[in-house]
């Protein structure tokens, strides 16, 4: 058990080292509840162990230009979710009878994270370059981002973004170029209507179904009254309806593959993206 815990913080260690730029005895003391010898004696066996891999600063330890991990993911997905839950989610090893989607990996910039991660904690702008199916040149911006959200495939962030007046949703891996930090008033999270704003999901199996397999529907998503009644933030309702897999522009010519219906379609139509 001891080993373990040494392993997870020396894996926090990269992690924050990697994608904040840097990592602090602090840090590694409040996230193990550690004292600060201990977290003294995990950093010395860690530069002992890897000594071309941090480099001490009066600010903590940074990464050097030669890092390599030993114990964290590459994946941006890791440090994402101990962002959001402040918990370490080591990835274990797949057994012959488990198994899951290899799912494509989304490049994004680590110096974009390091800006982000800044911008969204001290409440700043930041200076930035963004392209998009729609507009595939590079095209700065000053944006203010507020949350890290999770679609299921990919990681967005969302914020105020200055060239357009309002709150978007920039995918990670489309930003280019080098991110800063821009003085000026910062428009939060509270002033986004469409992530203050909650509605509700009312989704049904398709009724060209027969009886029997609405049962099985209604037994899978443990519905009620044969409906299934999802609260959600207004900005991520698109989303999950696409994670669940519910056709809002057409239903599917075989209602097998359409399966769930979207009931307050109308009710809820100005909230959907592309609608």
């Amino acid at each position: 058990m001891a080993t373990n815990n040494l392993q997870q913080r020396k894996l926090f260690i990269e992690l924050v080292a990697w994608w904040e730029g840097t990592v602090t005895n602090k840090q590694l003391t409040e996230q193990f509840a550690i004292s600060r010898q201990q977290a003294y004696q995990d950093f010395k066996r860690y530069n002992e162990q890897f000594p071309d891999n941090l480099i001490q600063t009066s600010h903590g330890f940074k990464p050097s230009k030669t890092f390599i991990a030993h114990y964290m993911s590459s994946d941006i997905n890791q440090y994402l979710q101990w962002f959001d839950t402040k918990q370490i989610h080591e990835h274990s090893p797949i057994t012959a009878n488990v198994s899951h989607l290899a799912l494509p990996t989304r490049r994004v910039s680590v110096d974009v994270i390091r800006v982000l991660v800044k911008a969204i904690r001290q409440r700043k702008r930041m200076e930035t370059n963004y392209i998009s199916l729609s507009n595939p040149e590079s095209d700065g911006r000053i944006f203010h981002p507020h949350t890290f959200v999770n679609t299921g495939l990919r990681w967005h962030v969302r914020g105020y973004c200055e060239k357009s007046q309002q709150y978007r949703d920039l995918v990670l891996s489309r930003f280019r170029g080098v991110a800063d930090i821009v003085d000026g008033p910062y428009q939060d999270a509270s002033l986004d209507r469409d992530w203050q704003t909650y509605i509700p999901l009312i989704l049904q199996p398709d009724p060209r179904l027969s009886p029997a397999k609405k049962a099985v529907l209604a037994h899978d998503y443990q519905m009620e009254g044969g409906q299934l009644i999802i609260n959600t933030r207004a900005a991520l309702a698109s989303y999950l309806l696409r994670e669940l897999q519910v056709n809002t522009k057409m239903l599917d010519g075989t209602p097998e593959a359409q399966q769930l219906i979207l009931v307050n379609q109308d009710d809820i139509k100005k909230w959907l993206l592309n609608h």
